[in-house]
């Protein structure tokens, strides 16, 4: 039998003490349950040799997995607190944090998603299952709209940056500049079909539905004529602003004959349109230097606008059956897009 590295030992005998089966450390680290067990017999053999003992039980083990994996408790110092009130049990955070460490889990930043409260889920599955069958041939009637907001000095999330451990200088390459009001930002319209990208527009207004009607008989309809797009044979989809359902823009949709998807609330993950913004913002942060004016952003913003291949709005499109697929999945829930 191979021998495993001292590493992999180690391994073994935390998640053992974490309270994990057999079964589940050997498919976790990629070995066989044998080797586990082996390994867990060798280690009884050797107890008595001295050493600090452990100050949580597999059974305190146990609770700890079965809080975070319920949503508990979501922090190390969460969790010891918890712990504290249920069972008397005193540990430190540290310890909770090598505990979960040692079961084979790591802390992450929680990602940002729209609150999914119960009507959002029962109305996400709902059309997920509506449109379950649909096929690519049937998203590729679909044209997506959305708006963004572009910002001229880089997005608001984090940037991250490769450096050398112990290397704490502060050059350029490691600063991500602000300025005191921010720098400025666009808010754009576009559209994205299967013939690609058309016509996109900047919004220097409030936008209300008259603004947005604006929008849709000088950029909408013009992208429909350029492609010869038969308006019996597409669908359009937006989301559930206000100023996309009022009363008005379903009257202006009713007058020009375009059907409209009916489309579940707080549901960006479901639109193909909101990586096509993260593939653009990603063209923008390519350029060596900042725009220096609004002007300038806006100019780029046309210029990588035009130049999105149409490969990159058919894969995009071609991801709606795996999308669903995921609402499905997670019963209405969150989902990883």
């Amino acid at each position: 039998m191979k021998p495993i590295s001292k590493e992999i030992s180690n391994n073994i005998i935390t998640l053992l003490d974490s309270g994990l089966s057999l079964c589940q450390i050997g498919l976790q680290l990629g070995v066989s349950h044998l080797t586990v067990r082996r390994v867990r017999d060798k280690a009884r053999l050797n107890k008595g040799q001295g050493g600090r003992p452990t100050k949580l039980t597999i059974t305190d083990k146990r609770k700890l997995l079965r809080m975070v994996m319920s949503g508990k408790a979501d922090t190390a110092v969460q969790l010891s607190q918890e712990l504290k009130m249920s069972n008397d049990t005193t540990v430190s955070a540290e310890t909770v944090r090598c505990t979960l460490k040692g079961a084979g889990m790591k802390a992450v930043v929680k990602k940002k998603k729209p609150q999914l409260l119960p009507r959002h889920i029962r109305q996400r599955l709902d059309f997920a299952k509506r449109h379950q069958y649909w096929t690519v041939d049937d998203w590729k009637r679909v044209i997506w709209s959305d708006e963004t907001k572009i910002n001229r000095l880089g997005s608001d999330g984090r940037k991250w940056i490769w450096k050398k451990k112990g290397d704490n200088r502060l050059t350029d390459r490691h600063v991500q500049g602000t300025v005191k009001f921010g720098g400025g930002n666009l808010m754009i319209w576009g559209c994205m079909s299967a013939e690609g990208v058309r016509y996109t527009c900047r919004i220097d207004h409030h936008m209300d539905a008259k603004v947005y009607m604006d929008i849709l008989d000088d950029y909408l309809l013009p992208t429909i004529d350029y492609y010869d797009l038969e308006k019996d044979n597409i669908i359009f989809q937006q989301d559930n602003d206000s100023k996309h359902t009022s009363k008005a823009a379903q009257k202006w949709f009713e007058n020009n004959e375009i059907e409209v998807l009916e489309w579940p609330a707080q549901s960006p993950d479901l639109s193909p349109i909101e990586h096509l913004w993260e593939y653009l913002e990603r063209r923008l942060a390519a350029y060596k230097t900042e725009p220096k004016g609004m002007l300038e952003l806006w100019e780029r913003i046309e210029i990588e606008w035009d130049k999105i291949p149409l490969e990159v709005c058919m894969n995009l499109i071609e991801s709606m059956p795996r999308r669903i697929a995921a609402v499905l999945k997670a019963k209405g829930g969150y989902t990883r897009y």
